[in-house]
């Protein structure tokens, strides 16, 4: 590789990193703002501590909750920080990434109905499968 396209990958890196900050600290001011309002225990009133229905509330929240795959991580943290558990907090990322219920219009018109309806069910259920399979794996640690 040479050094001017080192140089070249270097400014697109910086770019891309640049067009990011501004998404993550918007994320980290939204989330400090959320922690300040919300009272401690409104997670452990919505998060109970149940293997089942914590990643189902989990996967649904993420499936219906707008925003960039980055900053999924922050907020991730922050409920992780706040008592949620981890099966919860894994089928919410995932489900945040991968599932679109109000993008869901558009992938439909652009795909078909039968194709977006069926990725967003396949990744929803797979959210749920792979924060099991993850915790799991994670216990026998």
């Amino acid at each position: 590789m040479t050094l001017l396209r080192i140089k070249e990958n270097f400014i697109k890196t910086l770019k891309s990193f640049k067009q990011i900050i501004p998404m993550i600290l918007g994320v980290i001011m939204l989330v400090a703002l959320f922690i300040t309002v919300v009272p401690k225990d409104f997670y452990n009133v919505i998060f109970v501590g149940n293997k089942i229905i914590d990643p189902l509330l989990g996967a649904t929240l993420g499936s219906v909750a707008i925003g960039q795959p980055v900053t999924s991580y922050i907020i991730g943290g922050e409920l992780l920080n706040h008592g949620v558990s981890l099966i919860a907090v894994i089928a919410f990322i995932l489900s945040w990434v991968t599932v679109g219920v109000f993008q869901l219009p558009a992938e439909a018109l652009v795909f078909g109905k039968k194709f977006a309806m069926t990725r967003n069910l396949l990744s929803f259920v797979s959210a749920l499968a792979i924060a099991v399979l993850t915790t799991l794996t994670l216990s026998f640690l």
